[in-house]
């Protein structure tokens, strides 16, 4: 009977990529870290690409993995990006409270090995540049509501002088990425198609279609349980024997999950489903963030179904 194939658990830092495999003796001693540059990359996938893993488990970690994760997946390894919080989680339940980096990349291991994550899309080289353009952006804008607001604040004429320098220069910027992803996207047939099929529905402007594209991609490629979970907007049960807990959310990518409640705000007063849908649940009670939520699950089931089915939308759209 053949053996069955290894996982591999990589912790990444700024510096270094720690590497550990179950079982443990696929990999040498010399094989158990790499380099974190092109060069280190490379000499990282020939040691894959002859241990042929099932699996390969990295966690988000603050972008320092974005290059590595590109270049792997380019390569056609199996990779995974998870969740860092249910990563630990995960070795607390083992019983692992010590953290080092060796440690971590062993944990990423029996991570892949017990939870087998399900493998997701993996960023094309232009999807990873679309990514660090969203980011920059709302950092920016971030940046300039914050000059805004200490802007209304300022009685000092030289001061306000320079909060409008900067607000001016913070808007040029802003305009300037808007103008490169337009370009990105113009040279793009697919992100093209993908991006009208979005902005159909009222509500869903440009900043939100990228972001979706860009932070989740794989909008139309699941169904529509599995879509709201990966967001973070299904709701979880708290039950234990015959108590009955408060449903909530929890988890789930917080970029997406953001730019589709502020999509959700304008979808209440102008979209025919949404609007209708959330005054049906305030009538039957609903507090009204709740039924906020609950519009937005359905706002995403809705995106989802469109890219699924390659339509544009209309009211009473077919949900996947």
């Amino acid at each position: 009977m053949d053996s069955p194939r290894p996982v591999v658990g990589i912790d990444v830092s700024k510096d270094r990529l720690d590497v550990a495999c179950l079982p443990s003796s696929v990999l040498t001693p010399k094989e158990a870290a790499f380099d974190n540059t092109p060069k280190g990359h490379q000499r990282l996938i020939a040691v894959l690409k002859r241990i042929q893993p099932r699996l390969i488990v990295l966690e988000s970690s603050g972008g320092y993995q974005r290059v590595l994760v590109a270049t792997l997946g380019a390569a056609g390894l199996p990779i995974v990006v998870v969740n860092p919080r249910q990563v630990r989680d995960f070795a607390r339940a083992m019983g692992v409270l010590a953290k080092t980096d060796t440690i971590d990349a062993m944990v990423l291991a029996r991570f892949a090995e017990k939870v087998d994550p399900p493998i997701r899309p993996i960023p094309e080289p232009e999807l990873v540049d679309i990514n660090a353009l969203l980011a920059r952006r709302r950092q920016l804008v971030k940046d300039r509501t914050s000059e805004t607001n200490r802007l209304e604040q300022c009685t000092c004429a030289r001061v306000r002088t320079s909060h409008n320098i900067v607000i001016d220069l913070l808007s040029r910027e802003i305009a300037d990425i808007d103008n490169d992803l337009d370009q990105r996207i113009r040279n793009s047939p697919i992100w093209q198609h993908k991006v009208a099929l979005l902005t159909s529905v009222p509500g869903v402007g440009d900043v939100t279609a990228r972001t979706l594209l860009a932070f989740l991609p794989e909008l139309g490629t699941i169904n529509r349980q599995t879509i709201a979970a990966l967001v973070g907007v299904a709701p979880i049960n708290r039950d234990s024997g015959l108590m009955r807990g408060r449903r909530s959310i929890f988890g789930g990518r917080a970029v997406v999950r953001h730019v589709l409640y502020m999509a959700t705000l304008t979808a209440r007063r102008h979209n025919p489903d949404i609007k209708r849908h959330y005054e049906q649940l305030v009538a039957r009670g609903k507090p009204k963030l709740v039924a906020l939520i609950a519009c937005l699950r359905k706002l995403l089931v809705t995106l989802n179904a469109l890219i699924k089915h390659q339509t544009m939308w209309a009211p009473k759209t077919l949900q996947a």
